[in-house]
């Protein structure tokens, strides 16, 4: 099965927002104490951690549809990632901090839960509004667009989140879609024929999260060397 259908951005992102942010809670509210401290794809941040990370992602979300811009966008859902910086070690450290304060796991999720929640609410208040923009990460974004982004950072996570954990609930299938779309443009067309994985394993080998084999190279040809798209 070929990565899905190019195309424009589905509608109702709100809704896909919210399940994929509904499937992540699912994925951690029924956790142990021990589960939390699971190794995830992400090195350096077991499961705890990694939900802290997402945490702050929609805190973010708050933030940026708390602060419409005027100006004109510069980036879209694609070019966003253009220049995204990588992650500092020391972010690493910090989100291990966070998680270490929680006193209980459960606090986390339920943090986790009511900020993303209101993200949702806040992101299908701002995808109302015809032309809203947001500035997020010193760049402006249609409203729809700065939710795909938040869609693909939430699915790529989920993936690497459930690594451990056999039964998990899998991401949100038009989430998976907005992620492959978003890795479509990155590739760019001249690549699209070659692709002939399955959309969950395009996703996780284009943002390196699982290593390219020799049959892949033999697919991928020159295009190899352009992957990993996002780290």
């Amino acid at each position: 099965m070929k990565a899905p259908e190019r195309g424009a951005l589905p509608l109702g992102l709100a809704g896909t927002l919210a399940r994929t942010y509904g499937r992540l809670t699912e994925t951690v509210q029924g956790l142990s104490d021990s589960d939390f401290r699971l190794e995830t794809r992400c090195a350096g941040m077991p499961v705890g951690p990694l939900l802290v990370h997402l945490l702050y992602d929609a805190e973010r979300a708050l933030i940026a549809f708390a602060s419409p811009a005027a100006v004109e966008p510069d980036r879209d859902f694609v070019t966003y990632w253009h220049d995204f910086p990588p992650q500092p070690d020391g972010d690493t450290s910090f989100v291990r901090s966070v998680a270490a304060a929680y006193r209980k796991p459960g606090l986390l999720v339920q943090h986790w839960r009511e900020v993303s929640e209101a993200a949702v609410r806040a992101a299908a208040t701002g995808l109302a509004t015809k032309g809203h923009r947001v500035e997020t990460q010193g760049h402006v974004l249609r409203a729809t667009d700065f939710v795909a982004t938040l869609v693909l950072e939430a699915t790529v996570h989920h993936l690497d989140l459930i690594v451990g954990l056999p039964g998990a609930p899998e991401p949100d299938p038009e989430g998976l879609q907005v992620t492959a779309r978003t890795l479509d443009g990155l590739f760019g067309p001249d690549a699209w024929d070659v692709i002939a994985w399955d959309t969950t394993t395009y996703i996780l080998k284009a943002t390196g999260r699982l290593p390219l084999d020799e049959h892949d190279l033999a697919m991928l040809g020159p295009h190899a060397h352009r992957l990993p798209l996002l780290g």
